[in-house]
């Protein structure tokens, strides 16, 4: 059990506070939803944590196989809907991974990502969308 605590400073603003490790992460609403844009969006968090937790699993995978992927990098795009109500509608993300992967390995670590905790909880309205290349 992680515990997070939250207050709201007005103007659209919240501050969060991981318990753990007492890191502290700031939130606003984004300038198309009456925010000012001035931080990630709760949105963005939740793109940020599919981003962060594929690539994060994957490199689980990796190190059991004795692979690094220390250099891969992840670019999330979020797409917004309204139907009726707004919320992320699509999440791609597209992977740029470090040279070196064997060939063998690689649909087992996609399929890690794939199937991480987040993107296992999102949900199935959200279309997530990865793709994967490889450095030469």
């Amino acid at each position: 059990m992680v515990e997070i605590h939250l207050e709201y400073r007005g103007d659209l603003h919240t501050e969060a506070v991981h318990g753990p490790s007492s890191t502290r992460l700031e939130t606003d609403a984004p300038k198309d939803n009456q925010g000012r844009g001035d931080s990630y969006s709760p949105t963005d968090l939740l793109a940020t944590a599919l981003g962060t937790c594929m690539v994060t699993i994957m490199a689980m995978a990796a190190r059991e196989r004795g692979i690094e992927l220390a250099g891969t990098r992840v670019r999330v795009e979020k797409h917004m809907v309204k139907d009726p109500r707004r919320r992320v509608g699509r999440l791609d993300v597209d992977f740029d991974v470090v040279p070196g992967v064997p060939g063998e390995h690689r649909a087992v670590l996609e399929e890690a990502a794939r199937t991480c905790p987040v993107a296992e909880t999102i949900s199935e309205r959200t279309q997530v969308q990865a793709r994967f290349s490889y450095r030469a």
